[in-house]
């Protein structure tokens, strides 16, 4: 299901670098954590994360701003954004990663088809921003297509860092 040398690798590199991560999603509904958690002695480099699926939530939580989130349906860039930032501040960690966007189609999505934005923040700063899709079909196997995904970008930014 998930790329687990993708998330050992991602493990190796942070623990070598005394770092942690934390993770804040939405359209993934816990996926990142799950894999995040595979790693071997996960509780070294990965201290949380929250899965917040609606607005109120990530109002509520991670402090987005409502306004602008429900014009947007809280699928936007500053939407995810906000959320890494945020949840590596309520987790004291030295990335966030933030993940919003639709694993069915919906009307929002019915032209382009499903799309997620990923942000990835370091040390309070946004240092990866990306637009995914997924050309699979079913939620589940979307929401593992973009965890597979995002893992894969923490993992480049990683090695080029």
């Amino acid at each position: 299901m998930y790329n687990e040398e993708v998330i050992n690798n991602v493990k190796d590199i942070i623990v070598e670098r005394g770092e942690t991560v934390s993770v804040a999603e939405s359209v993934t509904s816990g996926h990142l954590q799950a894999a995040f958690s595979l790693a071997m002695d996960a509780s070294q480099y990965f201290q949380g994360g929250i899965t917040v699926y609606n607005l109120g939530q990530k109002t509520r939580h991670l402090n987005i701003e409502p306004t602008y989130a429900l014009e947007v349906n809280c699928v936007a860039e500053k939407v995810s954004a906000d959320m890494a930032l945020e949840v590596s501040k309520k987790f004291l960690s030295d990335y966030g990663i933030g993940i919003t966007g639709y694993a069915t189609i919906v009307p929002q999505c019915e032209e382009e088809g499903v799309y997620a934005y990923c942000c990835i923040s370091y040390k309070n700063e946004i240092v990866v921003t990306k637009k995914l899709t997924s050309r699979q079909e079913g939620s589940l196997a979307v929401q593992v297509d973009y965890t597979n995904q995002v893992m894969q970008i923490f993992l480049d930014w990683l090695q080029q860092k």
